[in-house]
Parts: structure tokens; C-alpha cells; sequence
């Protein structure tokens, strides 16, 4: 396995010459998610407006907060699955260009790719029972439910290698079961490679988070050289 440092390298050679590519490619879902975001908050802030009875609205609220739990956790892992469409296919595009086997990123299609009808079943799987399996660990404590997400954390780089290379679609537990076997061993690994992003990440919040438009595809591209690096006969 390559160092950090060696892994970030060669991300970086991987962006070069694409950068406006990869930039654009991260943007898409984020402009997308601003956009449902406005779709939903934009009409409640107008029907909130509209009401002129306080006591209406606090009486809202409280019959609301008594469903208010399921609903946040309904919500997150709706975002979740949106979340993990988009940047599986992501992952997927800069994996490729890592490989030699994709010379240039497709922004307004390589952002749809984990919608295709061959991937997006699986996705969708994966994202739920990675978000219940981590969800139970992390009722017992909170560190085991961090260990268990990097355990989890290349079942989406699998999924796409299985069928690539078999045409089959593997089960999604297989996958998730894969992932924790590729892991073994190398979670800390992974762990110091995200600390090492922290410095970037205090970059981009002072630039008022503009920095994150070259900052996501360049932990996204580490992450894909990560994974290529893993021994994948470990899993197979």
C-alpha cells in the first residue's frame, strides 16, 4: 500500500489537465441538492409566513415534534441514497481515469451514473443496509460505528468492479461483506489518510466553502487511488 502522500500524488497527476472537468463534476449534485432543498423549504417558509395565528403555529409544532424523530431519520437516509447515487458514480469516473480505461470526465453524464438501471438497485441496497448496520454499532458506542463505515466504506468500489468484470450484479450483502474483508487491516490507514485532509478542509471553509469545489474531487480521486491500491484478492 502506497503512502498518503504517494496515494494524494497520484490523484493528483490523475486531475491534471481535468480539473474544470472534475469541478464541474462535483458541482452537479451539489446544485441539484441545493435546488430540492429550496423546493421544500421555500413553500414552508411561505405557508409559515402566511400564518398570522401564533397560536396556530405553536400548536403545529407541538403535534409535529412528536414525529419529528422518525422523520429526521427517514430524511437522512433519503439523503443518504441520493447522496450515494451521485457519488458512487463519482468515484466510479475517477477510478477509471486512475486506471487508464477513461481519458476524459463527462461531468453532465459521469454524475448520472449510479442512476443506470444496471447500478442504481444495488445502490440504493447498499446505501440502506450500510446506514442500518452502522446505525446499530453506533447505538453500542460511538467508535464502533466509526470502525464499521471504513469497514463498509469500499463496498461501492466493489459493486462496480463485480459487474464490470463478471456482467453479474453481486448481492448486496456479499458486497457489504467484501468490503469488510478488503478492510481488514487497512481501516487505519484509511483513518490517517481523511486526517490528513484536515488542513485542506480549514482552507476551504475560509474561502466560505468555495475551496470544496477543488477540494471533494481531489479527496474523491485519493479515495478511488486508495481503494485501486487494496489487494482486491483479499475479497474475491
Amino acid at each position: 500500500m502506497k503512502s498518503s502522500a504517494e496515494l494524494k500524488s497520484q490523484a493528483k497527476a490523475s486531475l491534471k489537465g481535468r480539473w474544470g472537468q472534475a469541478v464541474l463534476l462535483n458541482l452537479i449534485p451539489s446544485l441539484i441538492a441545493i435546488a430540492l432543498i429550496l423546493l421544500i423549504l421555500v413553500p414552508f417558509i411561505l405557508f409559515i409566513a402566511s400564518m398570522s395565528d401564533v397560536t396556530s403555529i405553536q400548536e403545529t409544532m407541538v403535534n409535529d415534534n412528536g414525529g419529528s424523530g422518525a422523520g429526521s431519520s427517514g430524511g437522512g437516509v433519503v439523503s443518504g441514497i441520493i447522496s450515494a447515487l451521485f457519488m458512487s458514480g463519482i468515484s466510479w469516473t475517477y477510478l477509471d481515469v486512475l486506471r487508464g480505461q477513461k481519458s476524459q470526465i463527462e461531468p453532465f453524464k459521469d454524475a448520472f451514473r449510479g442512476f443506470s438501471g444496471l447500478f442504481i438497485g444495488g445502490i440504493i441496497g447498499l446505501a440502506i443496509l450500510i446506514w442500518l448496520f452502522t446505525t446499530l454499532w453506533t447505538l453500542l458506542f460511538i467508535i464502533p460505528g466509526i470502525i464499521k463505515s471504513y469497514a463498509y466504506s469500499q463496498s461501492y468500489f466493489i459493486y462496480y468492479d463485480t459487474i464490470q468484470e463478471t456482467g453479474q450484479k453481486p448481492r448486496v450483502l456479499d458486497t457489504i461483506t467484501a468490503s469488510r474483508k478488503l478492510m481488514d487491516g487497512y481501516k487505519g490507514k484509511l483513518f490517517w489518510l481523511d486526517l490528513s485532509f484536515i488542513g485542506w478542509h480549514i482552507l476551504a471553509l475560509l474561502t466560505a466553502g468555495i475551496g470544496y469545489l477543488w477540494l471533494n474531487p481531489y479527496i474523491t480521486a485519493t479515495k478511488a487511488a486508495f481503494y485501486n491500491e487494496l489487494p482486491k484478492d483479499v475479497a474475491y
